[in-house]
């Protein structure tokens, strides 16, 4: 099953630009497709692998920060290959 996951990382602390930088590049190290934008990721492939990286990778991330906020949206197809039609 493939899916397409939208994640937000907020570290609720001043320093908070740096974990969030290290959460992406994390991410992107995956051979998973991932897209940065300015208010979130997009991390698409299968349920499984990504599931299994998004476990390992919000557990280090979470760590890392004294608070934060993780929103996470799962859809159940893989929309990487989106284009806008209008």
């Amino acid at each position: 099953m493939e899916i397409s996951v939208e994640l937000t990382f907020t570290p609720l602390q001043d320093n908070f630009e740096e974990p969030i930088i290290n959460f992406i590049k994390k991410l992107r190290q995956s051979d998973l497709q991932v897209l940065e934008n300015p208010l979130s990721t997009q991390v698409y492939g299968g349920y499984k692998e990504v599931m299994h990286l998004l476990h390992t990778e919000i557990e280090d991330a979470l760590q890392l920060v004294e608070n934060g906020l993780m929103t996470i949206k799962i859809v159940k197809s893989n929309r990487g290959d989106y284009k806008p039609f209008f």
